[in-house]
């Protein structure tokens, strides 16, 4: 049996202005530049973006402004789920799939009742694991919680640090969502859509052999 593994946002979801948004207010709120504190944001963890942007703020009350500002957003904010992820989660075997996220569950949950996405019964978040992508830690532990091999199974991913997670976890990764392939990744697709066939094509094959092709 074969199993697929997902990111969430950038993959899944199209999350992009919600988080630019986010980042604006919290910047506003002590007083940054909103477009400086987002550049970092894209590259860092939160702990480490406050490090280079807030230095001289209490880290651990930054967070919590962050996640205070990520909640609302969930409740308020507008999502978009990217094209061809309805139809690729709904053509999914219930219990070979799940997601890893470097969010937080209950935003998820919140997010796909917007967009009216399928749950899967294993999520991995960020509370889940002490490392985050790009260890493999997240993707072993979602391979281990649905009884599956690494070699079992496939991650879709957009960011850097989410391949370099399902590489180093010695799974099959493929890109989407990005106009020039993320490094490493076995597949490229520049959409969700795009993929859409040979996702399901893979998980409903018997063997992985040719599947990084």
């Amino acid at each position: 049996m074969r199993y697929v593994l997902f990111d969430v946002d950038g993959t899944l979801i199209d999350a992009v202005s919600n988080q630019r948004r986010v980042w604006g207010t919290w910047a506003e709120r002590y007083g940054l530049d909103a477009d400086e504190v987002y550049r970092v944001a894209l590259r860092t963890r939160p702990m480490e973006t406050f490090a280079q942007v807030a230095a001289d703020r209490d880290p651990h009350e930054c967070l919590a402004a962050l996640h205070e500002l990520e909640d609302d957003d969930v409740r308020s904010g507008v999502y978009t789920a990217f094209d061809g992820a309805s139809e690729l989660l709904h053509g999914l075997t219930p219990g070979a799939w799940a997601l890893v996220t470097s969010n937080y569950e209950h935003r998820v949950r919140g997010r796909f009742l917007r967009t009216g996405l399928p749950m899967p019964d294993v999520i991995v978040d960020a509370a889940a694991v002490e490392e985050g992508k790009p260890s493999p830690v997240p993707y072993l532990q979602a391979a281990a919680r649905l009884g599956a091999e690494p070699e079992d199974c496939l991650v879709i991913e957009d960011a850097p640090s989410g391949v370099q997670s399902g590489l180093h976890a010695g799974m099959t990764v493929w890109g989407v969502n990005a106009t020039v392939p993320v490094e490493g990744v076995h597949r490229h697709f520049a959409s969700l859509r795009e993929a859409v066939p040979h996702i399901l094509a893979f998980a409903s094959a018997g063997s992985c052999g040719d599947a990084a092709a």
